[in-house]
């Protein structure tokens, strides 16, 4: 009986330290490993064709000079630069792009970033080079590196602003205030009134739900995040994601899911917002403005990610 006693005691001990052991935050992996040197990597031009090697910060000076104003301040575009490269290099050990061409990156915005060696001016040679090999990482893995033009004044998490739910990204700061973002900022951004014809509207809500809405006679606001943005509009009697139905029905025409005003008028949809993007991650109009305050490219980036840790990759 002693015996099973100490062994039943022992179960309990273990069981107790598994249970603690649990509870405890996983330990922080560790940042990854440093380069002996800038690497080069693989470049696809989507408009030719073509394939070539180029330096990562030849490829992200071309990158900031297509993402950013390159007049703006620099440490604006360098905080922009230090995305940049995070981007890469996420975007390059995810395979993504590898897939389609065979190459570590492309030109393309929508497989990986904006690319334009014509807008490169002296303001982004020198913020490339003040950050060279500079990158963000969270518990030894690089971070999405998202942003947008503005945020309107508020940041959003990535399912809020993204409908984003394959990773956790406890990194991004969401629902803070970021007034910066619209301070002297374009009127357009500000505030700005989107009229979207009503077949359009149709279409956009079959590609995503697969069901005919009808012709359009109502809309309204189903669902809004902690931020205030739409994650769910309503369209007749159907339910669609608001960062869905942005790209569906045009993502240039409706600037952002920060509605302050739905309403049918005419057989269109008439979408009333501000600012300009999904709003997760940095605000690039934040991020000019905090620069032009004297803050720095790492105290810019590190208002909108926290917990994070900006890595020298590389001399």
């Amino acid at each position: 009986m002693k015996t099973l006693g100490r062994l039943f005691f022992i179960l309990i001990l273990v069981a107790a330290i598994t249970v603690v052991g649990c509870a405890r935050e996983p330990e922080r992996k560790p940042a990854p490993k440093s380069l002996k040197e800038e690497p080069t990597i693989s470049l696809y031009d989507n408009e030719t064709g073509q394939k070539k090697n180029i330096l990562m910060e030849e490829y992200v000076t071309a990158v900031v000079a297509a993402e950013m104003e390159p007049t703006w301040p620099v440490d604006a575009l360098a905080a922009q630069a230090i995305l940049a490269r995070t981007f890469t290099m996420e975007n390059i050990e995810s395979g993504r792009v590898k897939e389609l061409h065979g190459t570590d990156v492309s030109t393309s915005v929508e497989e990986s970033q904006a690319y334009d060696p014509s807008r490169i001016n002296e303001n982004v040679k020198k913020a490339v080079q003040k950050t060279r090999g500079q990158v963000i990482t969270y518990n030894g893995d690089y971070v999405k590196a998202w942003f947008s033009a503005s945020n309107g004044g508020k940041t959003a998490s990535a399912l809020e602003g993204l409908a984003y739910q394959k990773t956790q990204t406890p990194y991004i700061r969401a629902n803070i205030d970021d007034p910066m973002s619209l301070e002297n900022t374009l009127p357009e951004i500000k505030q700005w009134t989107a009229t979207i014809p009503g077949e359009k509207v149709r279409e956009a809500v079959k590609s995503i739900s697969g069901q005919d809405s009808g012709p359009l006679n109502s809309a309204a606001i189903a669902q809004k995040g902690p931020s205030g943005r739409t994650m769910k509009l309503s369209i007749n009697n159907t339910q669609v994601g608001g960062p869905a139905f942005r790209l569906a029905a045009g993502s240039t025409e409706i600037r952002s899911m920060f509605l302050t005003n739905v309403a049918v008028e005419g057989g269109n949809l008439v979408l009333t917002g501000k600012g300009y993007g999904h709003g997760v991650g940095m605000s690039q109009w934040g991020a000019r403005n905090m620069a032009l305050q004297g803050k720095s490219p790492q105290e810019i980036i590190k208002f909108y990610f926290k917990d994070i840790e900006i890595q020298k990759l590389y001399k």
